[in-house]
């Protein structure tokens, strides 16, 4: 098995990671209404099922709607710098020893802790089953945050296969 090959689709892996998560975050700041709109519908349940007995979990408040796109924001910036600088790491070491390169890979580890926090835990846990996002035909991010988390789980299983050390 060529050992350097590998390493480097690994190293790929992240670097498209943080592009993702780069292009997300640089496209919320810059549709910034179009996105808090999505953000806004999905807290205060305005197009889930008439009469759901959920509502009470709804929020109206544009202040708790802006604090949480904000964190949304900033959790998808720092998604990405993670990924940035794991890809860094990992070309640092590309021709390390097995061991440091295994090490290298730590902020991706982080990236994607945070990748699945964001998306499956932030979109598809409490947007989609909290706040009954599934319910909306308009305001519904169910799907693509599932892809989005099976994407990242291909990724982190790659990354977490242990390195050899280079053949002699």
């Amino acid at each position: 098995m060529n050992t350097i090959a590998l390493r480097l689709l690994k190293t790929v892996t992240l670097l498209l990671a943080g592009l993702f998560g780069f292009f997300v975050f640089a496209g919320n700041l810059m549709d910034y209404n179009s996105n808090y709109e999505f953000v806004h519908h999905v807290l205060s349940m305005d197009t889930t099922f008439e009469g759901n007995s959920l509502m009470w979990r709804a929020f109206e408040s544009t202040t708790v709607h802006t604090i949480a796109y904000w964190g949304l924001i900033i959790a998808e910036g720092i998604f990405s710098v993670l990924a940035f600088i794991g890809v860094y790491h990992m070309l640092k070491n590309i021709k390390a020893p097995g061991r440091k390169f295994n090490q290298s890979k730590a902020f991706g580890y982080y990236a994607f802790i945070l990748g699945f926090a964001i998306w499956f835990f932030g979109f598809v846990v409490i947007g989609s089953e909290w706040f009954a996002m599934w319910q909306s035909q308009i305001w519904n991010g169910k799907e693509t945050a599932m892809d989005i988390t099976s994407v990242w789980i291909g990724f982190a299983i790659l990354l977490a296969l242990k390195d050899e050390d280079l053949d002699a």
